[in-house]
């Protein structure tokens, strides 16, 4: 059995490409995860849209719409 400083066979570090550790897998060390999970947090990692917004009840655009006291926009 491998202790928890064995390289994991063939996969690197996401992060800076070394070679994984298993106490940290998939990353190489403590210091990569915490790397990782700071641009997770801070919105480092997005998945960019190409559609119409949605709410979770499926209603395009609600969010967006503004009452506007009956009063018309100028064209």
């Amino acid at each position: 059995m491998a202790d928890a400083t064995t390289p994991v066979a063939k996969t690197r570090c996401p992060i800076c490409k070394r070679p994984a550790e298993q106490a940290f897998r998939p990353f190489c060390s403590k210091r990569c995860a915490d790397v990782d999970l700071s641009r997770w947090l801070t919105g480092g990692y997005a998945i960019a849209s190409t559609g119409a917004d949605e709410d979770e009840d499926g209603d395009e655009g609600a969010a967006s719409q503004v009452d506007t006291g009956g009063m018309r926009k100028p064209n």
